[in-house]
């Protein structure tokens, strides 16, 4: 085959995805003290996001020195798993940043590690019967016009994947606004109470919006353009439209670590000791709610 630039953008991005959350992967795994439910969380995200990343490189090296119809359902597969393994752990972190507000007395208990646990293995549970549908036979080998605009998917999987990111979209903006509401109210209580100036609580309100505005923007924009596309478009559309809204879609899992590890101040101290040379698993934390992440 001819070398497809896309493709080979799409195997630099996937590089760069895996290198980003390899490292996250290694933080958490290799510090007991990253084991509080927003952690395995941030973890869950990255070995998502790690996955695709090795799924993008595993595809492009397929493609163009191992091609065959089974390699490919077994690369599209595991594409499928990660990508809405990811989506999937955004939205559970959403709702663990929530509860971390809503209950946040009750938040600090074997309940919420309970939760956590649940709500991973309902993420990775349907993530993987998602990827498992092409290899199980759910795919448009056999008749290309079932196709969807990423082949060997049909129509319907890929329908039924662009419903389930406007599902998640929806619940998580709900979320975000809910959270918005408390920390503004919590925001307004202290600084009634410590008689602070109208100014700063306006400053810290601004600021919190801001950050929620840069999850949900980041988020919307790198996977609208693809599922709107995989709702409208067909397999007989230029491949080229195809590539335009799928290479934005990853770059979502590029950024995931910067904004919910890398900005992380525990993790950061990680980061920098490991690079000096110090690096100690019983380095001291502070305890930090999800909503800080």
């Amino acid at each position: 085959l001819a070398l497809n630039p896309w493709d080979v953008a799409l195997c630099i991005s996937g590089t760069i995805i895996s290198c980003e959350n390899a490292i996250v992967v290694v933080v958490i795994f290799y510090t007991p003290a990253f084991r509080a439910p927003m952690f395995l969380l941030i973890g869950s995200l990255a070995t998502a996001d790690l996955l695709a990343g090795l799924g993008l490189i595993l595809h492009f090296a397929f493609v163009y020195f191992i091609p065959s119809e089974a390699v490919s359902l077994l690369t599209v597969g595991l594409l499928v798993t990660s990508f809405t393994a990811s989506v999937s752990s955004l939205l559970t972190i959403t709702i663990d940043r929530y509860l971390s507000l809503y209950n946040a007395l009750t938040y600090y208990s074997e309940r919420s590690v309970t939760r956590t646990y649940i709500m991973l293995i309902l993420t990775w549970g349907a993530s993987i019967c998602y990827g498992l549908l092409p290899v199980m036979g759910w795919n448009c080998l056999k008749e290309r016009s079932a196709c969807s605009i990423v082949k060997p998917l049909t129509k319907n999987h890929l329908s039924i994947l662009s419903v389930s990111f406007f599902t998640v979209f929806a619940v998580m903006l709900q979320l975000y606004v809910q959270i918005c509401r408390i920390v503004c109210r919590h925001a307004q209580q202290i600084a009634v109470q410590r008689h602070f100036l109208a100014g700063s609580h306006f400053v810290t309100t601004r600021k919190g919006i801001a950050t929620l505005a840069v999850i949900l923007g980041t988020f919307a924009s790198c996977w609208l353009p693809f599922a709107v596309y995989g709702l409208l478009g067909d397999y007989s559309y230029p491949a080229l439209y195809t590539y335009a809204t799928l290479l934005p879609a990853t770059y979502n899992s590029m950024l995931n670590p910067v904004i919910y590890a890398f900005r992380n101040q525990e993790i950061q101290k990680v980061l920098w000791a490991v690079c000096c040379g110090c690096f100690s698993s019983s380095l001291p934390f502070r305890s930090r709610s999800p909503s800080d992440v």
